[in-house]
């Protein structure tokens, strides 16, 4: 989306047409991502979108002022100081919602912020534009950008953070937060053309919108604990399948008895090592958690004496992985000098049985396809378990 605001900003032909809707886009943007992050009980993107949207209006009241006054370079100065330090600080601070303590103080902390900036418009403007234009570097940075060194330092540091955050927690709000972080950058870099600087900040805006909508499908569709894609994603994946296709349902045996023996902890732990040997599976499957400790794997395009290998290749390296329990008195984080483990490990042994169903005359339909491949699983457990049944 960067890129794109780039290319039509500067070499595109719908340039002037852009410029001109960019009010009413980049407003409807704003909108709707607020609206969409509200929805959903996500107060950062609600912040970082209100945020973006006064930053977009106090650059593009500033700029407007001609011949440019002290305060309003002050304004200027102070937004390209402040935004980064706070799209930083949003993204890094956990969800507290919209209209909660946490959601309303981070909100008054914003204000306190402009009101701060609008007492020292009033009274030292000079001073401070100083202050925020000083030279940090003998480095002729006005040459190549608007942003002076001081917001420049700042813009570094938050993108160094995000992109920290990012490698540490890849699925994180960071993503979204870091390219925002970009847009902004360039609105301010050419900050004295305003309707540019406008449309930078409608992407910003536009991007982090995008990014709830994204967060959001990613709680629908993938499951917490796993990984792999859950029940609504596996419904959805059986609308799209063809006339040709497979269809297994997996089972972690005896889970029951390992939640009651050993704990919910283990039996989380036990879901997570089964689900990482299932998205591993080979022969075009791909593995959906289906609810409780049954997976779902689906084949297109297979039938079933296709997928029979691939489903005993997993079920064998399920069976032959080594799940070890964590000790009594085993510390939950790992010390610097560990000690010597006396005796023999508690090695827990997991299983799977799978049943297999294909698209046929008589299961016609994906879900008589999955009530075939469920019969089969029953069968594979009553048959002793640890096995695959079609």
């Amino acid at each position: 989306m960067c890129l794109a605001a780039v290319g039509l900003l500067h070499w595109g032909a719908l340039a002037p047409v852009l410029i001109a809707s960019v009010p009413y886009v980049g407003g409807g943007a704003f909108a709707a991502g607020a609206l969409v992050a509200w929805r959903f009980h996500r107060g950062r993107a609600v912040l970082l979108l209100l945020l973006i949207a006064a930053a977009a209006v106090a650059v593009d009241r500033a700029t407007a002022i001609a011949p440019p006054t002290d305060q309003a370079t002050l304004v200027l100065r102070a937004v390209s100081l402040l935004l980064p330090a706070n799209i930083l600080w949003i993204t890094l601070v956990s969800e507290r919602g919209v209209l909660t303590t946490g959601g309303l103080v981070r909100a008054g902390v914003i204000v306190l912020q402009a009101a701060l900036v609008a007492g020292v418009a009033l009274t030292y403007p000079a001073a401070a534009v100083d202050w925020l234009t000083r030279q940090l570097v003998p480095v002729a940075a006005e040459q190549l950008t608007a942003v002076a060194q001081p917001a420049l330092l700042v813009f570094l540091v938050a993108g160094s953070g995000l992109m920290i955050t990012l490698i540490a927690r890849p699925g994180s709000a960071a993503r979204g937060s870091l390219w925002a972080l970009v847009a902004s950058f360039l609105a301010l870099h050419g900050s004295a053309d305003p309707a540019t600087a406008t449309a930078y900040f409608a992407a910003a805006g536009l991007i982090v919108a995008v990014g709830v909508i994204e967060a959001t499908y990613f709680i629908a569709y993938r499951d917490g604990l796993t990984g792999l894609p859950a029940r609504r994603a596996f419904n959805t994946a059986l609308g799209e399948l063809g006339s040709r296709y497979c269809i297994a349902m997996v089972d972690v045996d005896r889970f029951k008895k390992v939640n009651d023996q050993h704990g919910h902890d283990v039996g989380d732990q036990v879901l997570r090592m089964v689900a990482k040997h299932l998205a591993d599976v080979s022969g075009g499957g791909k593995a959906y958690r289906y609810g409780g400790e049954e997976f779902a794997i689906v084949f297109p395009g297979k039938t079933r004496d296709d997928c029979l290998p691939h489903l005993e290749w997993v079920r064998e390296a399920i069976a032959d992985a080594e799940f070890v329990l964590r000790d009594r008195g085993r510390p939950r984080t790992k010390p610097k000098t560990p000690r010597l483990q006396k005796g023999r490990r508690n090695y827990l042994s997991v299983t799977v049985s799978i049943g297999v169903a294909e698209r046929n005359l008589r299961n016609s339909t994906p879900e008589k396809v999955v009530k075939a491949a469920d019969q089969a699983l029953y069968r594979a457990k009553g048959a002793g378990r640890n096995r695959v049944r079609k």
